[in-house]
C-alpha cells in the first residue's frame, strides 16, 4: 500500500496548514499548484503533480498559459479533468490582467492596446485576429475574436470587419493578431490587409487607428511606425 507522502511532512510544509497558519502569499508556486490540484495519484501527490507542470519549460506558473491541454495529459498523473483545470487557471489569470488593465488603455497609446490584448494572445499557439472597437469619445465599447487561424496564416474578412464595427456603432477600430513564431514585423500580407481595411474605413467613416501585432511581451503598431497615418 502506498503511503500518503502529504502526511509525512511536518505540519508546517503541508500546503493546505501552511496556508492556514502564515497566509497564502507565503505558498510556493508548486504548493499554491497543488491546493487547486486537491488530490495526487497512487504514484505521486498533489505536491510531487504540481512539481511536474512548472518543470516542463521554464519552472514557471507561465505553463498554464502556455502548455495545450493535450501537452497536459501527457504527464504523468494529469488526466482530462485535472488537465482542464490548469487550463481554467490560467484562463482566469489572463482575464484579471485584461480587467487590470482596462482602465489603464488608451486608444491614442498603441502600448496601453497592446498590454490590455498580451496574455489573451502572447502564448496563442496559432494566429488569433481580433477587432477592437471604439465609439466617438474613444472609449472601447466591445472587441471581437474574428478568426483563429494556422500556425502562420489568419484569414481576415473586410466585411466581417466592418459588419461587427456597424453593429457595435464603432466610430474607431483596431485590429489586432498575434504571431507565434516570435518575428513583429508585418508580413507583406499583414501590410495588405491593414491598407484594404484603411481604405473601406475611409469609405465608411469608420477609422482604422491602429494594427498591432502582440508578440511575448513585445508588439508592432503600425501607426507608431507610422505604416497607418
Amino acid at each position: 500500500m502506498k503511503v500518503n507522502t502529504m502526511k509525512l511532512m511536518p505540519v508546517e510544509a503541508r500546503p493546505y496548514e501552511k496556508a492556514e497558519r502564515y497566509g497564502i502569499d507565503y505558498l510556493t508556486d508548486s504548493e499554491l499548484l497543488s491546493i487547486i490540484l486537491r488530490n495526487g495519484t497512487k504514484e505521486y501527490n498533489a505536491l510531487e503533480l504540481a512539481q511536474q507542470i512548472l518543470e516542463i519549460n521554464e519552472n514557471s506558473l507561465l505553463n498554464l498559459c502556455k502548455l495545450t491541454k493535450e501537452e497536459l495529459e501527457e504527464i504523468p498523473g494529469i488526466g482530462r479533468v485535472k488537465a482542464l483545470q490548469m487550463k481554467c487557471i490560467g484562463e482566469i489569470a489572463k482575464r484579471i490582467h485584461k480587467l487590470k488593465s482596462a482602465p489603464r488603455m488608451l486608444l491614442s497609446d498603441a502600448r496601453s492596446v497592446a498590454c490590455y490584448y498580451m496574455e489573451e494572445l502572447r502564448y496563442a499557439q496559432t494566429e488569433r485576429v481580433i477587432v477592437s472597437m471604439f465609439d466617438n469619445g474613444c472609449h472601447l465599447i466591445g472587441d471581437r475574436l474574428l478568426s483563429m487561424g494556422t500556425v502562420n496564416k489568419s484569414l481576415v474578412s473586410p466585411r466581417e470587419v466592418f459588419l461587427t464595427a456597424l453593429e457595435a456603432k464603432a466610430v474607431y477600430i483596431i485590429l489586432l493578431h498575434n504571431h507565434p513564431g516570435g518575428n513583429l514585423f508585418p508580413s507583406d500580407s499583414d501590410k495588405r490587409v491593414t491598407e484594404t481595411l484603411k481604405q473601406c474605413g475611409d469609405m465608411l467613416g469608420i477609422v482604422l487607428a491602429d494594427h498591432i501585432i502582440i508578440g511575448d511581451n513585445e508588439y508592432f503598431s503600425f501607426r507608431e511606425h507610422q505604416i497607418i497615418v
